[in-house]
């Protein structure tokens, strides 16, 4: 009796075991899944395993609404299966924050994510778009008042029972204006001043996301 009962881990940590959700990572426009080394290491080590860790790779070159939301919904669904979850958690960088939130909004999400978060995402338009939006769907998505950006404005900007959180930054070269990650309905954290891709690594932004997943 006395060995059973120093072999069973308490009882609260196989209840936080049991309830951690899954974590999608979604990487941003030109980029691919290698840029969440840094947020997964953080993750790790917060005792999350490699079986409960995703990172999406997608051509970001297509369009948000006709394509990518719709491939992502399938991944999601995948990811689900494999762990048998009922929801995800979502870390999405820039582009991607627009991908998944068609997919919440429009696409089912609301029944299937807990968290979701945008680091330094064009939620509501960059005007550094419209230099690729002449030749790039995904950047013509990015541009203010785009087919994209006007359905995901109206209305309630986070519907469901989704938990949102937003990190943005006050040097961010490549959201402009810097106010445009910020969504009505989210916990909205300021970053300080870090270049757009310096969100991926910053500690604190790791910090507070890992915060927020626990939450």
């Amino acid at each position: 009796m006395l060995l059973a009962t120093f072999l069973t881990p308490p009882a609260q940590a196989q209840d936080r075991a049991a309830a951690r959700i899954p974590v999608v990572l979604v990487h941003g426009y030109n980029a691919d899944p290698g840029v969440w080394g840094s947020l997964r290491d953080d993750l790790k080590a917060d005792g999350y395993t490699d079986a409960e860790l995703f990172s999406w790779g997608y051509d970001t070159h297509q369009s948000v609404n006709e394509t990518l939301s719709g491939s992502f919904a399938a991944y999601v669904d995948d990811v689900r299966r494999r762990t048998g979850a009922d929801r995800v958690d979502i870390v999405a960088h820039s582009f991607g924050s627009l991908v998944t939130r068609w997919y919440v909004k429009f696409g089912g999400g609301t029944g299937t994510v807990a968290h979701w978060v945008s680091l330094g995402g064009p939620n509501h338009g960059t005007s550094v778009a419209w230099a690729c939006a002449l030749w790039d769907q995904a950047c013509r998505d990015m541009t203010p008042d785009s087919y994209v950006q006007k359905n995901l404005a109206a209305g309630d900007e986070t519907p469901g029972a989704v938990s949102y959180a937003t990190w943005s930054s006050s040097c961010d070269e490549m959201i402009n204006p810097d106010s445009s990650v910020q969504l009505i309905g989210a916990t909205n954290n300021a970053a300080g001043c870090l270049d757009h891709n310096a969100l991926l690594g910053d500690d604190a932004v790791s910090a507070g996301v890992r915060a927020f997943l626990r939450g």
